[in-house]
C-alpha cells in the first residue's frame, strides 16, 4: 500500500470515527435538552423502584400504564389543540358524559350503538367548541370553560346523581383483552399518540397547525384556512375524550357524571410538561407521552409509599415547576450551544 492509500484511509477513519460519531452522540443530547422529562421518568422510575417493595410487580407496572393511558388520551388530544394556540377545558366534562352514555345506551340500542352515540358526543362538543371560538372570536380559554360547565350539566341531566351500571359484561371484557400482563386501554393510548404524531409532523394540516400557533396573523395572510384547522383539531379533542369516558366505563363496569373531573387539568400539565409551548407553535406527542408516563409514575409510586393523598396534588405541583425550570435552562444551554 503507498503512502497516498495510507493517508487516504486515514482521512475515511476519521470520517467515519470523528465528526460523524460525535453527530451521533450528540443528536440524542440534544433531544434530551429539549426534552428532559424522559430524565425526570427516568430518575423516578429508578427511585420508586428501590424505596418501595411491589412498584416492579407485573400487576402493579400494569395499573401504571393504564392510568397513564387514560390521562394520556386527553393529553394527546389537547396536544394539537394547544399546539395551535388554543386550549380546550372542556375534556374531562366530555369524559364523564360520553361514559354515562356509553354505559346508559346500551339497554336501548346495544353496545356497538352506544360506542357510536358516545363517540358522537365527543365529535359534536368537539365541533361546537372549535366553530365557538372561531365563529365569535372569543378565548377559547372562556369558550371551553363555558362548555366545561354546559357539559357536565348535561351529563346530569342524562343520568342524574346516581351511578349508571352496565346491563352486561361485554364493554368490560372488551377492554379486559390483553397482551402479557398489559391490558387493551394502553395499547389504544399508544397507537393514538403515533397516529396524531404522523399527523402532525408528515401531514399539510399538522404543519400548518404548528404554523397556526406560530403566528396567526402570518398563516392568514400566507392563504391557510386557519378555521377549518382549528376546528379539525378541536374535533380530534373531542374523540379522544369520548374514548377516555367509554375506557374508563368499560374499566368500572359503570359511570357517573363526575367521572373525568379535574383530568383536564392533569392533561394540560402532562401537554406543557411534554414540551409544548402554552402559546403555541411548539410541541409534539413523543414528549406528551413521556410526561404522561412520568406523572403516572409519580402519582403511583408517591401511593405505593403510603403518602397521604392530600399530599400528593402539592407534591406533584412542585415537581411540576422544577421540570418546568429545568426544562427552560436546558433549551437555553441548546440553544446557546447552536
Amino acid at each position: 500500500m503507498s503512502i497516498g492509500d495510507i493517508q487516504v484511509a486515514s482521512s475515511q477513519q476519521k470520517l467515519t470515527h470523528g465528526p460523524r460519531a460525535g453527530m451521533r452522540l450528540v443528536e440524542p443530547v440534544k433531544y434530551l435538552a429539549r426534552h428532559p422529562v424522559w430524565l425526570l421518568g427516568l430518575g423516578l422510575f429508578i427511585f420508586f423502584s428501590v424505596t418501595t417493595s411491589h412498584f416492579l410487580t407485573a400487576y402493579n407496572l400494569s395499573n401504571v400504564l393504564f392510568q397513564c393511558a387514560l390521562v394520556g388520551l386527553l393529553a394527546t388530544g389537547l396536544t394539537p389543540v394547544i399546539i395551535s394556540g388554543n386550549i380546550d377545558l372542556s375534556v374531562g366534562a366530555v369524559v364523564g358524559l360520553s361514559s354515562c352514555l356509553v354505559i346508559g345506551m346500551q339497554e336501548q340500542i346495544g353496545l356497538a350503538g352506544a360506542i357510536a352515540v358516545a363517540l358522537g358526543s365527543g365529535l359534536c362538543l368537539g365541533l361546537l367548541n372549535g366553530l365557538a371560538v372561531e365563529r365569535l372570536g372569543v378565548s377559547s380559554f372562556i369558550i371551553t370553560l363555558a362548555g366545561m360547565i354546559g357539559t357536565r350539566g348535561l351529563a346530569f341531566l342524562y343520568a342524574g346523581d346516581t351511578s349508571l351500571s352496565a346491563i352486561d359484561e361485554q364493554l368490560y371484557d372488551l377492554s379486559m383483552l390483553h397482551v402479557g400482563p398489559i391490558t387493551l386501554i394502553p395499547f389504544v393510548f399508544l397507537a393514538a399518540v403515533l397516529c396524531l404524531q404522523w399527523m402532525l409532523r408528515r401531514t399539510v394540516h399538522g404543519r400548518n397547525t404548528y404554523a397556526i400557533g406560530g403566528s396567526r396573523s402570518a398563516s392568514i395572510n400566507a392563504g391557510i384556512p386557519v378555521s377549518r384547522h382549528v376546528v379539525i383539531n378541536f374535533i380530534i379533542c373531542g374523540l379522544m375524550a369520548a374514548i377516555c369516558g367509554i375506557a374508563m366505563a368499560a374499566n368500572l363496569g359503570a359511570a357517573t357524571p363526575s367521572y373525568g373531573k379535574d383530568y383536564e387539568l392533569w392533561a394540560v400539565i402532562a401537554v406543557v410538561l411534554g414540551g409544548t409551548r402554552l402559546r403555541g407553535g411548539k410541541g409534539d406527542l413523543i414528549g406528551t407521552f413521556a410526561a404522561v408516563l412520568a406523572l403516572a409514575i409519580l402519582r403511583n409510586g408517591l401511593n405505593m409509599l403510603h403518602v397521604a393523598p392530600f399530599y400528593i396534588p402539592g407534591i406533584m405541583g412542585l415537581a411540576l415547576i422544577a421540570a418546568l425550570v429545568l426544562d427552560r435552562q436546558l433549551n437555553r444551554a441548546s440553544k446557546a450551544a447552536e
